[in-house]
């Protein structure tokens, strides 16, 4: 199979697990425990190849990619510490509003550096790199960064892949603009392979099916990585909070009131680094009026998470680009993505996506 050439703005720690994934499996092709999907079209994971990184740390501004994804900030787990020397060096970015101001009062080893390098030009280095795709790792809350680095994956002509909560993919007027360039898009704000997302909203959902009534519900999340460092700026979190919340709201036949229901990041505790800890609970009532009270504790290494759904989305995103679909995809955003364009259960949008992948348009 050819290579999937894939370029990444945000070398943190999603990226790390990415890359470190990619490796993984590339030496480990008869093992493919972890994997929701081994291949995917015919392509694995080994196939897929990074050739073009952007960031704005001076940490890893002009690092090789291999050394950039281990540099500090960063903080993931390091499962393939051999990653395959790349000849990709991480070329600058547009910071914009990619760094939130609170983040200077904390240690330099656990925030982000800004190099003073000047920026790139973003659409000639995805030109010349053969990107066929951008996948966006940005902090959350950058909303003007994200905007910017879609618009020069039009003008490069390549497709975009959104996995944070700034609203592209199911923004009707941004899906409208890929859908007449004739390019994919993916989005918005990724899912975890087994997170707190995906577990609140499928017990929602069988509440939803078995009867129950949901009353109330939270969801509490903390950790220790550069997003939730960076979440301590509550001004950053609204599009966060609206996505996580309709998708669980999305599971429920009448959405609760919003004093009613919490889903959102709560807390950052260094010492935790990208271990994700989640507390989620749902209070309802069952046959009688009889009170149901449920509790569920998630603990998970946050950024393999991610990826391991990530490394899905870019193959069908080759596939999308081999069929030449254009605009949100929107059997791989309701799989892949807390807010697609349009909500489903999780067992519609797995059926979906199994259609997708065999060649359904």
């Amino acid at each position: 199979m050819p290579s999937i050439k894939a370029a990444i703005v945000g070398v943190g720690n999603c990226a790390s697990a990415l890359l470190q994934g990619i490796s993984y499996y590339k030496s480990r092709s008869t093992d493919a425990s972890g994997l929701i999907h081994p291949s995917i079209g015919g392509y694995e994971p080994g196939d897929i190849e990074i050739v073009a990184a952007f960031d704005i740390d001076d940490r890893k501004v002009g690092t090789p990619l291999h050394q950039a994804i281990f540099a500090a900030p960063n903080c993931t787990k390091v499962f393939a510490a051999d990653v395959e020397e790349s000849t990709v060096v991480v070329k600058m970015g547009h910071l914009l509003d990619g760094i939130s101001s609170h983040m200077d009062s904390f240690a330099e080893e656990r925030r982000f550096r800004p190099s003073s390098l000047p920026p790139c030009d973003i659409v000639r280095e995805l030109r010349e790199s053969g990107a066929e795709m951008l996948i966006n790792f940005l902090p959350v809350g950058s909303v003007e960064a994200t905007e910017h680095y879609a618009s020069c994956a039009l003008e490069a002509g390549v497709a975009f892949i959104n996995c944070i909560p700034v609203f592209i993919a199911s923004d009707p007027k941004w899906a409208d603009k890929f859908e007449q360039a004739g390019l994919p898009l993916i989005g918005d704000d990724i899912k975890s392979q087994l997170g707190a997302t995906i577990i609140h909203r499928v017990l929602t959902r069988l509440c939803e099916e078995r009867g129950i009534r949901i009353n109330r519900t939270y969801q509490l999340n903390i950790g220790g990585n550069t997003d939730f460092l960076n979440m301590l700026n509550r001004e950053r979190v609204a599009m966060k909070k609206i996505s996580k919340t309709e998708a669980v709201q999305s599971q429920l036949e009448t959405p609760l009131a919003e004093e009613h229901i919490h889903v959102g990041p709560s807390d950052y505790i260094p010492w935790l680094k990208d271990n994700k800890i989640c507390h989620i609970r749902i209070e309802g009532s069952q046959f009688g009026g009889a009170d149901v009270k449920l509790d569920v504790k998630l603990s998970v290494e946050d950024s393999p998470n991610s990826a391991g759904i990530v490394i899905d989305v870019i193959r069908c995103c080759k596939l999308a680009l081999e069929r030449r679909l254009s605009g949100s995809i929107l059997p791989v955003a309701a799989y892949a993505m807390k807010h697609p364009l349009v909500q489903c259960t999780e067992e519609e949008a797995r059926v979906l996506l199994g259609q997708f992948i065999q060649g359904a348009s």
